[in-house]
């Protein structure tokens, strides 16, 4: 065999091994041909079952200890304290709830916000799963409840 027949060889092994290393590349994200989109989770995670440690008259430390550092605290109202969360998934919706307490006196005075989940972020998939179950068999009751017209 000459050289040249040998090179061509060579060569053609090589562009389809590279063309094939490229190809198979785009597999590792999980969604073939896109990249990957990291998520991105800022603030603090905040559970039902740390607003319910929450009391009136509690102080600072008492409230940090329940909810942690606040996220934000204004130096023009240092008596309101804010948690904002935010989490935006490589690919989906994103989820922002904002959570603000006010102190009186030095005193915790009251509290408000968006609702909070009773799970913790690593519970997440398992919470979501629970959620379609539940309103998937509420859907099946509702379709089977037979209503009778007025007469």
């Amino acid at each position: 065999m000459n050289n040249t027949a040998l090179f061509l060889r060579l060569r053609k092994g090589l562009f389809i091994s590279a063309l094939a290393l490229t190809a198979l590349t785009g597999c590792q994200s999980g969604k073939w041909g896109f990249p990957y989109i990291a998520p991105v989770q800022q603030g603090n995670w905040i559970t039902e079952e740390n607003v319910a440690l929450l009391q009136k008259g509690m102080t600072p430390d008492q409230v940090r200890y329940a909810l942690g550092s606040p996220t934000l605290t204004d130096i023009f109202r240092p008596d309101r304290w804010d948690y904002p969360y935010y989490y935006q998934p490589g690919y989906g919706e994103p989820v922002s709830r904002n959570f603000s307490v006010w102190f009186v006196n030095g005193v915790l005075d009251r509290w408000e916000g968006d609702q909070q989940p009773n799970f913790q972020p690593y519970e997440q998939k398992a919470a979501a799963r629970t959620l379609e179950s539940t309103a998937s068999t509420a859907e099946a009751a509702a379709s089977q409840v037979e209503t009778a017209p007025l007469e």
